[in-house]
C-alpha cells in the first residue's frame, strides 16, 4: 500500500474510534456534521468529555430553588482546560435541556456560578480552590484527574482500554443535594458509595 493509502487508512480509524467511542458512551447525536475530519487523539478525547458534560445534565435533578426562574439557562463552567472549554461551547451552541437553553463559560476567578462545573487538575491549589468553593452547594463538580476527584468532585473521568468513561462519588453527590438517575450509575464504570462527604 503506497503512503496515500496508510494516511487515508489512518484517517479511517480515527473517525472509526471516535464513532465507536461517542457511540459507546451513548451520545451519537452529538456528532456534529464535521466529525469526519479526523480529530487528532487530544481532540478526540476533548469532543467526547465535552459531549459528556453536556449529556449529565439530563441525568441530574437539581434541589428546588436553583434555578432563579423556570426559563433560566443550565450553565456548564470549566476551569483549568481552555481547549476542553472551547470544544464544549461549540457542542453545546444551540441545544438545550429539559427546556433550558445550555450555556457553556470559561470560569475566572470571579466567574459566573454554574450549575455543572468542570476543574482540570493541570493545578492541584487551583482546583482545590475551585472544589472548596462549590463545596455543599448544588453543582455538579467534574475533574479528571484522580487526585482531584479525591478533593470532593461528583464526577470524575478516566481513560480505561482506550475509552473515556466516568465514575460517581454518591458521597459528593449528596453533599451538593444532587441526585443521579439510575440510568446514569447504571453507565459509570464505578460508581463509589454514599455515607460521610
Amino acid at each position: 500500500m503506497g503512503a496515500g493509502g496508510y494516511v487515508e487508512d489512518r484517517r479511517f480509524t480515527r473517525r472509526r474510534l471516535f464513532a465507536v467511542a461517542v457511540a459507546a458512551a451513548g451520545l451519537p447525536a452529538l456528532l456534529p456534521a464535521r466529525a469526519a475530519a479526523a480529530p487528532a487523539a487530544g481532540d478526540l478525547e476533548r469532543q467526547v468529555k465535552a459531549a459528556f458534560l453536556y449529556r449529565f445534565g439530563g441525568f441530574v435533578e437539581w434541589p428546588t430553588g436553583t434555578f432563579a426562574r423556570a426559563d433560566s439557562p443550565l450553565v456548564i463552567g470549566c476551569d483549568g482546560d481552555d481547549g476542553l472549554a472551547g470544544v464544549l461551547a461549540r457542542t453545546v451552541a444551540g441545544r438545550t435541556i429539559g427546556g433550558r437553553v445550555v450555556q457553556a463559560v470559561r470560569l475566572g476567578r470571579d466567574g459566573p456560578a454554574a450549575h455543572i462545573v468542570f476543574v482540570g487538575g493541570g493545578n492541584k491549589p487551583a482546583a482545590r480552590e475551585r472544589l472548596d468553593g462549590c463545596r455543599h452547594r448544588a453543582v455538579l463538580t467534574v475533574s479528571d484527574d484522580g487526585d482531584v476527584h479525591g478533593m470532593g468532585s461528583v464526577i470524575n473521568f478516566l481513560v480505561v482500554d482506550a475509552r473515556v468513561r466516568f465514575e460517581v462519588s454518591l458521597a459528593a453527590a449528596g453533599a451538593a443535594g444532587l441526585q443521579i438517575s439510575a440510568r446514569m450509575l447504571s453507565a459509570a464504570y464505578r460508581v463509589q458509595p454514599g455515607g460521610a462527604a
